[in-house]
């Protein structure tokens, strides 16, 4: 009961001193570096706004789950070095893009894979019980597990930002995801990751305060990749302590991040695109051409990011009733992956058909 009494006040607290650091930081964001934060660039594919919004919305995050741990280590001494020390490294990665310090996508991805590579053999970070018999043996090579789980986070790291171009569309993913993965990890009495999961929902609803419906901050390339990184460890974490879970229904929740990723590369390389080059011809960005020409009068950002994440939850929230059926999962996540395939297909014929008239 005393333990429960401090976690409520832990959280209490914090939530205060989040939404206080997310205030001084949007108040003051133009101020920081002479107004570097500020995206200005409107004419970029994942561009929707048109006034300069600052870009400062991961700093807020990443301060914000510093005090969180801070706190949290002096009442239970736990820190949770390593999501600070590889949501730091790769937030710092993105960071430097929102301050306009352009690095290529070839160099960005090549820094994040060296991150990702040095805190897995350090942090020794595992996935257990994955659900795929042909898939465990060929994990069983070292070399190739490596470059499984740093494949893993990459796909969840940028699905994450892939998907951060409208007002709170990657802030109410986030939430629904790890809301499930709270829900998991509560009712199997799992305190410690449950109480670092809620300060990660809270983080994110604060940010939605600033953020939707209308933006003063951006979450940024930086705040993309921190709470990417910080999804892709949770849902390691709440795998291997819920060995009564599939692993394959983790997909079902992560199919949204994880699949734009990889139907993008492979669209693009069709379309003999830079497969790691950014465009227009995203999901979600048709679903918002869509909504843009039936309701020319009305700002349809926010409307796009209800849509999306409503859907989302209409199609994975009732998976969580066969978690613990893998071959149910298995067959749930392929419908996914069709039916995502038939939504993308038809909403591209509408609005190509729509700019030819």
């Amino acid at each position: 009961m005393q333990s429960e009494s401090l976690e409520f006040s832990l959280l209490s607290i914090f939530s205060f001193l989040s939404f206080f650091t997310f205030f001084i930081i949007q108040k003051f964001s133009h101020k920081i570096m002479d107004g570097l934060l500020l995206d200005s660039d409107f004419d970029k594919p994942q561009a929707f706004h048109k006034s300069n919004i600052p870009r400062s919305g991961g700093l807020a995050c990443l301060i914000s789950f510093f005090i969180f741990a801070t706190l949290n280590n002096l009442l239970f001494s736990s820190f949770y070095v390593d999501y600070l020390v590889l949501g730091t490294g790769l937030f710092l990665i993105g960071f430097l893009d929102d301050i306009k310090f352009r690095l290529s996508p070839k160099s960005r991805l090549a820094l994040m894979a060296a991150i990702l590579l040095v805190s897995v053999k350090v942090f020794s970070i595992q996935i257990y019980g994955i659900d795929f018999i042909f898939l465990n043996q060929i994990l069983s090579i070292k070399i190739v597990y490596l470059f499984f789980i740093i494949l893993c986070f990459l796909f969840i790291i940028n699905g994450s930002n892939l998907i951060d171009g409208f007002n709170g569309l990657l802030a109410f993913q986030l939430i629904i995801i790890n809301s499930i993965l709270l829900f998991i990890n509560i009712d199997n009495e799992l305190q410690p990751l449950s109480i670092l999961i809620t300060a990660q929902i809270i983080i994110l609803l604060i940010f939605l305060l600033f953020n939707f419906p209308s933006a003063k901050i951006f979450m940024g390339d930086g705040g993309a990749y921190l709470f990417g990184t910080f999804t892709a460890l949770n849902v390691i974490e709440t795998n291997n302590l819920n060995t009564n879970v599939s692993s394959f229904f983790f997909t079902i929740l992560l199919f949204y991040l994880f699949f734009e990723v990889f139907f993008s590369f492979f669209r693009k390389l069709v379309q003999k695109k830079s497969p790691i080059k950014p465009d227009g011809e995203h999901l979600h960005m048709l679903s918002y051409k869509i909504l843009n020409l039936k309701n020319p009068d009305r700002d349809c950002n926010y409307l796009n990011t209800l849509l999306i994440n409503l859907i989302y939850s209409f199609l994975v929230l009732p998976s969580i009733l066969v978690r613990e059926n893998g071959s149910m999962c298995k067959y749930w996540f392929f419908s996914l992956i069709i039916i995502y395939l038939l939504a993308y297909f038809r909403l591209n014929s509408f609005v190509k058909k729509k700019i030819d008239i």
